[in-house]
């Protein structure tokens, strides 16, 4: 936790809790602490995901990445039609493209939000989406455009 002492410092003087109110939670009321904790780690989390650009899923038969803009998230999906192309590494994905095309289907779409920016993406990763990057996204775009 080190890494986030000042931010966490920052983040007690913000919502007027001293140090010796801090230290004295965590001795007596430890649930108390624990809230404060949580607080602070929802903000974190927000600032990262407010951060985040691109995430993409991958499994052995489809590969989608999305742009989370501001208002809408906009995806790009790779899906394989029939062969045995596998789209769940960035190797076996450009083999795919190089290769065997012939053996894949992709689509663009876009969608609005229906809940936060920063809730979607959340619900996003924890069904398996993780960080993605422009440069992916860039040679996706390539293909759809």
């Amino acid at each position: 936790m080190e890494i986030f002492d000042e931010d966490f410092k920052h983040f007690m003087i913000t919502n007027g809790v001293t140090n010796e109110e801090w230290l004295e939670w965590n001795k007596s009321d430890l649930e108390k602490a624990t809230q404060l904790v949580e607080v602070f780690s929802d903000t974190v989390l927000q600032k990262v995901y407010e951060k985040i650009k691109f995430i993409e899923f991958r499994s052995a038969d489809s590969c989608i990445v999305f742009n989370c803009l501001d208002d809408k998230m906009e995806l790009i999906s790779l899906n394989k039609k029939e062969g045995t192309v596998d789209l769940s590494t960035p190797e076996s994905i450009h083999e795919a493209l190089t290769k065997n095309p012939q053996y894949l289907s992709y689509f663009k779409t876009e969608k609005k939000y229906v809940k936060s920016r920063e809730t979607e993406i959340h619900e996003m990763i924890e069904q398996g989406c993780f960080n993605s990057t422009q440069a992916f996204w860039d040679a996706l775009l390539l293909l759809v455009d």
